[in-house]
């Protein structure tokens, strides 16, 4: 069959087991204990060294180091020790020891990719499970990479084999890889990729024009009150003016140039007021100008971030879910661990060519 360029979720999960034409063919009793006592003695020597860690890279180790014995002992059972109640039992073992490891990675992550990836952890658990059971034969692959996901279409398995038809019919090609849950249900990486963008993306527009709305309307409500407190100064402005301009005129009759000099002085204080409550209605409609700008650069900022994420998602062949992405005034600032550099080069490229972005800074470590 046609090599599959992405990644398609297998229906089992477990170790690659050698099987034997028959079970007394796989007996040695004393090579299966020597077998589990190295595998013991080097799970206890892995913890050890996991110590040095701290958090969730310490939790991973120590999961790894439990699905390593798992898969030893396995192994073990099945090439020495061989019976089919051992087989499935040690097989269920790895399948509970593999989802433990998946458990502690879905850990680092936050929000839609965590429950994305706890999904797919169950799903391969679920599967590995159902073959132990069955004494149907399961693969998992390479260690780096994540459990139950294969690269090839080429698969004898008849349950596998329907999945992987089942997923080049959706994706219309054998290049576009797809999830096949346990139920037989098809989900294709590419759909999932714009839908998710484009629920953020309408998301990040909603509140974009929610936030600029209310900062409108505030920014009216200021510039009104400003206004109504500025006509009541100048209001009682001029009433103290006509006031004292009568008191004046009669006080003129007797006091001459004293008293008009009075009323020169009194004018300029009305105007200096008319002046500073001008002013005041300036300054307030600035800082709500202001306020509004920054919104607005706030939500591009969110939907810059959006796009990103769905660009590095798209990627079949890089782990975007390990990448952090912030952004702030259209430049973009990736973090978190890759496994080589050219994935680390390849995120930097994806951020750089979506629309909007003005510079990418990584901070982004190979481990």
């Amino acid at each position: 069959m046609k090599s599959l360029l992405a990644t398609l979720l297998a229906t089992a999960a477990g170790a690659t087991f050698a099987a034997a034409p028959t079970a007394d063919l796989n007996r040695d009793p004393a090579t299966y204990r020597n077998v589990t006592q190295k595998a013991a003695s080097e799970y206890k020597t892995a913890v050890a060294k996991c110590d040095a860690q701290t958090g969730n890279d310490k939790d991973i180790c120590k999961a790894e180091a439990k699905a390593e014995r798992a898969r030893t002992e396995a192994n073990a059972v099945a090439q020495y020790n061989n019976s089919e109640k051992g087989r499935a039992s040690a097989r269920s073992k790895l399948a509970e020891a593999e989802y433990e490891v998946a458990k502690e990675k879905c850990d680092a992550r936050t929000g839609a990719e965590k429950d994305s990836c706890m999904d797919n952890a169950k799903s391969v658990r679920t599967a590995a499970l159902a073959d132990a059971k069955a004494g149907r034969e399961g693969k998992t692959a390479e260690r780096g990479v994540d459990a139950g996901l294969i690269a090839s279409t080429d698969t004898r398995d008849p349950v596998k084999a329907a999945a992987v038809a089942k997923c080049e019919q959706s994706a219309g090609g054998a290049n576009t890889g797809c999830l096949v849950d346990s139920k037989g249900n098809v989900t294709t990486m590419a759909g999932r990729t714009e839908n998710a963008a484009e629920r953020a993306a309408d998301n990040t527009r909603a509140a974009g024009a929610t936030v600029v709305d209310k900062t409108k309307a505030v920014a009216s409500t200021v510039v009104e009150k400003t206004k109504d407190v500025a006509a009541t100064v100048v209001d009682k402005t001029k009433a103290v003016a006509s006031s004292v301009a009568q008191k004046t005129e009669n006080a003129a009759e007797n006091v001459g140039d004293k008293t008009r000099q009075a009323a020169a002085n009194t004018r300029e204080e009305s105007k200096e007021a008319a002046a500073k409550a001008d002013n005041a209605t300036d300054r307030a409609a600035d800082k709500t100008r202001d306020a509004g700008r920054s919104t607005a650069i706030a939500a591009s900022d969110t939907a810059l971030t959006t796009k990103v994420k769905a660009s590095l998602f798209a990627q079949p062949e890089l782990k975007s879910l390990g990448i952090h992405v912030e952004t702030e005034k259209g430049v973009v600032m990736l973090s978190g661990f890759v496994e080589t550099k050219a994935e680390a080069d390849k995120a930097i490229k994806a951020a750089k060519e979506v629309e909007g972005v003005t510079s990418v800074k990584s901070a982004i470590k190979v481990k």
